[in-house]
């Protein structure tokens, strides 16, 4: 490893983010839990995080750490402290990755693209009532307004300069994984099933959302650092 502005800067971390990521998956389907797995659970995103804060060099790399470290924080709050507390660090966190997207969106969009954008956030508000509409009416509510910013998170990556197909279907695997979560607790499939797609979905999205910004800001960064030293 160099000590040049790449996106290699402490790979290590990001090949330890997926140890953690995946080998909570394994070790949560075997029925563990418990205050150590609740931290467990954090670490695949908790290292994403601290592996964008190490390679950034600007304000859109803290941010995108930011994102991370909030993602992180909604993970063990999830398991730790309840819902609501997980969705609301998950919220702050949609938030940044909104305003990081929107500052760095794409010059111009094919007419796809805009209809992508445009068109996510009610569809997933009516995929997302129609799964959950068996449970309780309050989480109901809650699984709507969740949704709204997650949805308008990932039109905004779509829409973003990120590669598409790592930032942006990153996003929108984290998308489906939350549908998947509000169709389980809303009878729409069973939490046999769901329990096998979520973290997948989730963690996988989170993963290629980190490599596609940091990656793009860190070749932009060592491009620079090129130009200055000619």
């Amino acid at each position: 490893m160099n000590g040049g502005l790449n996106w290699d800067r402490a790979r290590w971390l990001w090949f330890a983010a997926l140890a953690g990521g995946i080998s909570y998956f394994f070790a949560v389907r075997q029925g563990l839990d418990g205050s150590a797995i609740h931290l467990w659970k954090a670490t695949g995103v908790g290292l994403l995080a601290v592996w964008a804060a190490a390679n950034a060099r600007c304000t859109d790399g803290r941010l995108i750490a930011a994102v991370m470290a909030f993602g992180a924080l909604g993970d063990w709050a999830l398991d730790a402290m309840g819902m609501i507390e997980g969705a609301a660090a998950f919220a702050v966190g949609h938030l940044i990755a909104i305003y990081l997207y929107l500052r760095n969106r794409r010059p111009r969009l094919t007419p796809s693209q805009k209809i992508l954008a445009v068109a996510l956030v009610p569809l997933a508000l009516v995929i997302v009532w129609g799964m959950a509409r068996g449970a309780e009416p309050s989480l109901v509510k809650a699984a709507i307004g969740y949704t709204a910013i997650v949805a308008a998170m990932a039109a905004a990556a779509w829409i973003s300069r990120f590669p598409r197909y790592r930032a942006g279907i990153g996003a929108m695997l984290f998308l489906a994984s939350d549908l998947f979560i509000f169709a389980g607790e809303g009878g729409a499939l069973s939490k046999g099933v769901t329990g096998w797609l979520v973290w997948p979905l989730y963690f996988g999205g989170q993963a290629l959302i980190a490599w596609g910004v940091v990656s793009t800001l860190s070749r932009e960064a060592e491009g620079g650092a090129t130009l200055l030293r000619r």
